[in-house]
């Protein structure tokens, strides 16, 4: 068995799949603990999984309401705090890993483990196509000058693992080291298809961004004139209380997602890649207001429209609009069949175990090697061998395993 470190940020929608990884490792027996920022500990020992605060990083605030300009600046910090690769640097020194699984936004962190010439898997926890693209250049024209290039990175790890299907990414992954393991689901959820009739679910980030108060506003007044009973989760960063609720409307704070999609029949949501998919998985269409045009909200939403399971709307929609995107995904028609497609391929990807197979594979197996006299010595593993290449092409009803924003609401 291994010692294993999963190094993590509280960042919403990135934290379901590191700590999905974490769990499934530490059932097949390895010694995980978590590396992470104070506020995750309760989520973390929860799952029975040790945990590990940051001592030297900048403290990060997800709920802070802020600027996009403050924003920005408060990631950027993140992702390039030498805080964080100190603090891991000193959790090898005190305890050592086989392995190391890091976020992949953690550029010091990643920086760090390849100086030492530690075993690693970056963990992505939305597109690809979007991290290699849209991320990388903006972060990148920043970071490079740091030596955090986060291309030059990634294809330095000894594996990346992104929690998807091909059927959703803009063009095939081609890098050797890359997995596409499936979703990779919150643990206790296991995504099948809905039961639930006209019924709505709106849901937006579990996280603070600008303008999320009003695009709530703007939906409510949407679905005021619905004949349908609408359920609407508002996250930590907002509260009911903000919001004039309509009579149709059951209004809650933080609800899992496992206790609410199951029993409705559509979702509006944000754009962000955990709430996607989680839906997808329960075979809902989707109405997409992207919240933020920084991150990967357009890009999620454009993938689920691309493939016929939903449409996009503009955050500053009239209520009109919003209403009459809703009351499509409501009505039966391609949309349902096209999400239902992609549900079956996201529940038959078994993404945590497909993850915890690949970080197994990196792990140091030594071997005994006989000589002449009956001698033996303990020789260590060879060479990491890259990956087979990508296949783009999605299977129906099978993995797709492509080598080559808490729970976000």
């Amino acid at each position: 068995m291994g010692q294993i470190v999963v190094v993590t940020w509280n960042g919403g929608g990135n934290v379901p799949p590191a700590l999905g990884i974490a769990d499934t490792l530490r059932r097949r027996g390895h010694d995980v603990r978590v590396l992470g920022q104070i506020d995750q500990r309760a989520a973390v020992e929860k799952l029975g999984l040790r945990f590990e605060a940051y001592r030297l990083a900048v403290p990060h605030q997800p709920l802070e309401r802020t600027g996009f300009a403050g924003w920005a600046a408060e990631n950027l910090r993140l992702f390039t705090d030498p805080g964080v690769g100190a603090d891991l640097a000193a959790s090898l020194d005190r305890e050592g890993a086989d392995l190391v699984v890091v976020d992949a936004m953690l550029l010091t962190a990643l920086r760090t483990l390849q100086l030492r010439r530690t075993r690693h898997a970056v963990l992505h926890h939305t597109l690809h196509s979007h991290m290699t693209g849209h991320w990388a250049f903006w972060i990148g024209t920043v970071t490079r000058f740091r030596g955090l290039a986060p291309g030059a990175l990634w294809t330095r790890a000894d594996r990346v693992l992104v929690p998807g299907i091909a059927a959703l990414e803009r063009r095939a992954v081609r890098q050797r080291n890359v997995c596409l393991t499936g979703p990779i689901w919150p643990v206790g959820m296991s995504p099948a298809p809905h039961t639930g009739t006209n019924r709505v679910l709106v849901s937006l980030s579990s996280i603070f961004y600008g303008g999320q108060a009003a695009t709530l506003r703007g939906v409510m007044a949407a679905v005021a004139d619905l004949p349908v009973p609408v359920v609407l989760t508002t996250g930590r960063a907002h509260g009911p209380a903000e919001l004039d609720v309509p009579a149709n409307v059951e209004a809650h704070g933080y609800v899992p997602h496992r206790d609410v999609l199951p029993t409705v029949s559509m979702v509006v949501g944000h754009g962000g890649y955990s709430t996607t998919t989680q839906a997808l998985g329960h075979d809902l269409p989707m109405v997409v207001l992207p919240v933020s045009a920084a991150g990967d909200q357009p890009a999620v939403g454009a993938a689920v429209a691309r493939a016929g399971a939903g449409v996009v709307v503009r955050r500053t929609a009239p209520a009109t609009v919003i209403r009459d995107a809703i009351s499509r995904m409501l009505d039966d028609g391609p949309h349902r069949a096209a999400a239902a497609r992609l549900g079956a391929q996201l529940r038959a990807a078994n993404g945590a175990a497909t993850a915890a197979c690949e970080i197994e594979r990196l792990l140091p197996s030594p071997r005994v090697v006989a000589f002449s006299g009956g001698h033996q010595r303990v020789r260590p593993a060879g060479p990491i061998r890259p990956a087979r290449p990508a296949d783009p092409r999605p299977v129906p009803g099978r993995r797709t395993n492509i080598l080559g924003d808490g729970e976000a609401q």
